[in-house]
């Protein structure tokens, strides 16, 4: 498991990945990146992206100036794409709940280093509007900035959710500024997280609309 392994080791994994999504990004496809100014130097930072197609997780690491770990549900972890997952570094979590995935993203933010978060939990129309909790525990637990990310153009209206968009398709990435999530005092566990979930979720949807409205891609309109 990740949390088993030296820094060393996990910065070596995360090393070679990011090349590979600056090749995907910019040699495949067409990619417009803005907002990296948003993006913390140094510290933790947990990288919230909306979520339309296959090719979000590796986009978003091709386009950040930052190593990340992305936390990637578990049933990809088979074959040769599942290595290929472990040996770049990426976490494997559970939708349905899985604490030790969240431990895992919680020592990589610990040391200092990034976690890319598809908080949407599965693709589709990619505007915000539900949101799982795993996004807000971090916040909460880590005390990392959270970076919205708008991710469009992987998949547009019309196409099918595992479609894999046509070479030098533009795509386009914008991070938003960043923000941190505080316990509130006298509040409960459960009632802290779920306002933390929704605090994050505004926030990315409203950045998601904005980053459509301002590079004129459109998201799809799933049924």
């Amino acid at each position: 498991m990740e949390l088993r392994q030296s820094s060393g080791q996990q910065h070596w994994k995360t090393w070679w990945s990011r090349p590979v999504g600056r090749v995907l990004d910019h040699v495949i496809y067409n990619t417009r990146v803005q907002g990296r100014a948003n993006i913390p130097a140094s510290g933790p930072v947990i990288f919230a992206a909306n979520h339309l197609s296959y090719l979000d997780g590796p986009v978003l690491v091709g386009a950040a100036p930052r190593y990340m770990h992305v936390m990637v549900r578990h049933d990809m972890f088979k074959g040769f794409l599942g290595w290929l997952l472990d040996a770049s570094g990426q976490i494997p979590v559970d939708r349905s709940g899985d604490r030790q995935a969240l431990q895992a993203a919680k020592a990589v933010l610990e040391r200092g280093d990034c976690i890319g978060i598809l908080p949407e939990g599965t693709r589709g129309t990619g505007d915000a509007a539900s949101m799982n909790g795993g996004v807000a525990w971090l916040a909460l637990n880590s005390g990392a900035a959270v970076v919205p990310v708008a991710i469009l153009g992987t998949r547009q209206p019309g196409e099918h959710k595992d479609i894999i968009p046509r070479p030098r398709r533009r795509l386009d990435v914008v991070f938003g500024a960043p923000f941190r999530i505080e316990r509130e005092p006298g509040v409960s566990g459960r009632v802290s997280m779920d306002r933390a979930t929704e605090q994050i979720r505004v926030r990315l949807a409203t950045h998601i609309a904005a980053a459509g409205a301002a590079t004129g891609q459109q998201l799809p309109a799933d049924d």
